[in-house]
């Protein structure tokens, strides 16, 4: 699905590990989750939704064959629909790797929209989706949140309270995060190693140039299965889809 300025990409960040969930040697995206790894439950959302020209798949190097294969054995339906690209040492770029290979395999121009999600975030709505494509139309680029229910307590130095922020104003964030994808390559490419050392997400790039990112309202259960007991959840939720 192309939006009417240029073509829509998905790419799938699959770069984490599996330390915190207690298996370090497999990735936690592609542990099993039902009948299936939770990683195809996420590639799956993605193109079934029909929003998106291609859905780029981004792993750790040393994962590009298990990757294909999983993607053949449990995804065969659209596997075709899907690149496996290796990703980089950090978030930032393993999102670049996903642009200079969207760059070089199908070209880009200024309307070109990239939607990046966590692998490990596979309860993402359609709507969650549709609504970052439609946000970025309008705003070039967006960021999914949901509002924070607990206070907040911010500490400088980790053994006192500095402030405790107003939670009116507060959000957590989640993925998709969306952009303009040319307008993201350049100001990514633009930052100070200082700025990149700093860089928790590729939101901030814009934030840090003073952009203004639009919000769009996620799910609570969008969540992102980092640990153990992330998993026990997880399972509940696709048991419950199921009933």
């Amino acid at each position: 699905m192309s939006n009417a300025n240029g073509r829509v990409y998905a790419a799938v960040l699959a770069g984490g590990s599996g330390v915190r969930m207690g298996n370090p040697d497999k990735p936690k995206q592609f542990l099993m989750m039902g009948d299936k790894p939770i990683v195809v439950h996420t590639l799956e959302k993605f193109c079934v939704s029909g929003f998106f020209d291609r859905v780029i798949l981004l792993c750790p190097e040393t994962w590009l064959r298990q990757s294909q294969d999983i993607i053949n054995k449990y995804c065969s339906k659209h596997a075709g629909q899907i690149d496996v690209v290796a990703g980089g040492s950090v978030r930032n770029e393993t999102i670049m790797n996903a642009i200079n290979h969207i760059e070089t395999k199908y070209g880009a121009d200024d309307g070109t929209i990239l939607v990046t999600h966590d692998a490990v975030r596979p309860f993402v709505t359609y709507r969650v989706i549709e609504e970052n494509i439609r946000a970025v139309e309008k705003y070039g680029a967006c960021d999914t949140v949901v509002p924070a229910t607990d206070t907040i307590v911010e500490s400088a130095n980790g053994e006192t309270i500095s402030v405790i922020p107003d939670r009116r104003m507060l959000y957590q964030g989640q993925t998709p995060q969306s952009f303009k994808m040319q307008h993201l390559k350049k100001l990514m490419l633009s930052l100070s190693e200082d700025e990149k050392a700093i860089l928790t997400d590729a939101c901030k790039a814009l934030v840090l140039r003073g952009e203004s990112v639009a919000l769009v309202r996620g799910e609570e259960s969008n969540i992102k299965i980092t640990y153990p007991q992330d998993m026990r959840i997880a399972l509940a939720l696709v048991e419950g889809q199921s009933c």
